[in-house]
C-alpha cells in the first residue's frame, strides 16, 4: 500500500480500463494508476478524472503512466489492455493479437507487483487468463478472469425486462467460457428468490439464454467500431472491490479448476467466493447432466485452443 492507502493498477487506458478506473475512483477504494503504452492517453484520462473528484465527491490519487515501475506495490491489477473486437470478429479471433500483449503485461506485473491479485478482462478472456497465469507464475488463486459478472448482468437485464420487474430483484448465474459456449443456468437464476423457470416459458428462457451468449457481439454490431465497455469496466471494478475490501462475494468468474466439475488445468467460469486472497473457494453446483455436459464442452473448446494456438 502507498501512504497507508490501497493501490490499484489498471493496465490499459482505453474505454474498458478508463471506465473501470472511474468506477473505482467513485468507490473511494484507494490510489489508482492507469498504465498505457500511449503515456499521454493515460495521463490525460487520469487528469480528467482527477478534476472530476470535487464534482462527484471522491478523492485519492489518480495518475497515468507508461512505466511499469509506477505500479509497484499494487494490491490489485486489472488488465484490460488488448485489441477490442470489431464487427465480424469472434473473441477467439483476438487470440494471436492479444497473447503477445498479455505476455508483456504479465512480465511487467511479475517484476513490479509480485504480490498483487490480477483481474483479467482482455479477450478471449479464459485463454488470456490462463496465459497470464503461465507468464507470471503466480498462484492460480491470485488470477481471476472477469466474465461471469458481466454475462450474468446481461442475463439479469433480459430477465427483468421479460418478467417486468426491477433488475435488483434478479440474480442470474452464467458459467462456462466467455463466448458463444457460455452456459446460462435458468434453474439457478431467480427473480425475488423465485426460479425464472416458474415465471417464464421455455421459449422465452431459451431466447434470453441465446441473447446472453451473444450479448457482446450484439453490442459490437451496433457500435460498428469497438466493443462494450461500461458494463465490462464496471464489473472488473466490482471484482477489485471484493478483493480490496475482502467482501467474500459469491460470483461467477473464470477460475483455475483442479478436478471441480470433472475439469483440470483450465480457467473457466464457475461460482467462486472472491476475497482478499483472490479465489478463496470454488463452489460445485449440483448440475443436471445437460448442464454439466455444456460446461465441460465449453471448457474443452478452450482447452483445444490453448493447445492448438498458444501451445499449452
Amino acid at each position: 500500500m502507498a501512504n497507508g492507502r490501497k493501490k490499484i493498477a489498471v493496465i490499459g487506458a482505453g474505454n474498458v480500463g478508463a471506465t473501470c478506473a472511474f468506477v473505482l475512483a467513485q468507490k473511494k477504494l484507494g490510489d489508482i494508476v492507469m498504465l498505457d503504452i500511449f503515456e499521454g492517453f493515460a495521463k490525460g484520462k487520469a487528469l480528467d478524472m482527477s478534476q472530476d473528484g470535487q464534482v462527484l465527491n471522491y478523492d485519492g490519487n489518480i495518475t497515468g503512466t507508461a512505466d511499469y515501475a509506477d505500479i509497484a506495490g499494487s494490491d490489485v491489477v486489472v488488465v484490460t489492455s488488448g485489441f477490442p473486437r470489431q464487427p465480424g470478429m469472434s473473441r477467439e479471433d483476438l487470440i494471436g493479437k492479444n497473447a503477445e500483449i498479455v505476455k508483456q503485461v504479465g512480465e511487467g506485473i511479475r517484476e513490479h507487483a509480485p504480490n498483487a491479485v490480477i483481474i483479467m478482462v482482455t479477450n478471449p478472456l479464459d485463454l488470456m487468463t490462463y496465459h497470464m497465469w503461465k507468464v507470471t507464475g503466480f498462484p492460480s488463486e491470485r488470477i481471476i478472469g472477469q466474465a461471469g459478472i458481466l454475462d450474468s448482468a446481461r442475463m439479469t437485464h433480459f430477465v427483468a425486462k421479460a418478467v417486468g420487474c426491477n433488475e435488483e430483484d434478479v440474480s442470474a448465474m452464467v458459467l462456462g467460457g466467455h463466448g458463444d459456449t457460455m452456459v446460462p443456468l435458468p434453474r439457478y437464476t431467480t427473480c425475488g428468490g423465485i426460479p425464472i423457470t416458474e415465471l417464464l416459458d421455455a421459449e422465452t428462457i431459451d431466447a434470453i439464454s441465446k441473447r446472453t451468449a451473444g450479448g457482446g457481439g450484439e453490442i459490437v454490431k451496433l457500435l460498428e467500431r469497438g466493443s462494450a465497455f461500461y458494463a465490462p469496466g464496471s464489473a472488473a471494478a466490482i471484482m477489485a472491490e471484493a478483493v480490496l475490501n475482502d467482501r467474500k462475494r459469491l460470483i461467477p468468474a473464470s477460475a483455475f479448476l483442479s478436478g471441480e466439475y470433472g475439469l483440470n488445468d483450465i480457467f473457466i467460469g464457475v461460482p467462486i467466493i472472491l476475497g482478499a486472497n483472490g479465489v478463496e473457494k470454488i463452489l460445485q453446483l449440483n448440475l443436471s447432466e445437460d448442464e454439466l455436459s455444456s460446461l465441460q464442452g465449453s471448457a474443452n473448446f478452450y482447452k483445444q485452443q490453448l493447445k492448438d494456438i498458444l501451445g499449452y
